[in-house]
């Protein structure tokens, strides 16, 4: 009798619920909560820039002296 709209109802809304669960762990941007990341240092920062070619030798060589220098007097 009623059995036409099988896939309606809250068959349907369970379907929808899947897909934004879906959508929200795989396709957004943000970070998962309680998850933990690992924060990049000056050195790691400026190892990086100088992989890329941001920087160059010198200014590595020079920015890194000075990052050593103020690493040795806090500890």
């Amino acid at each position: 009798m009623f059995y036409n709209n099988y896939f309606g109802g809250m068959h349907l809304l369970w379907w929808v619920v899947w897909l934004i669960l879906l959508f929200w762990i795989f396709a957004l941007p943000y970070r998962v909560p309680f998850q933990r990341y690992k924060k990049e240092s000056p050195l790691d920062i400026l190892q990086r820039r100088f992989a890329s070619g941001e920087i160059t030798n010198e200014e590595y060589q020079e920015k890194k002296k000075i990052l050593e220098n103020d690493s040795g007097k806090k500890n």
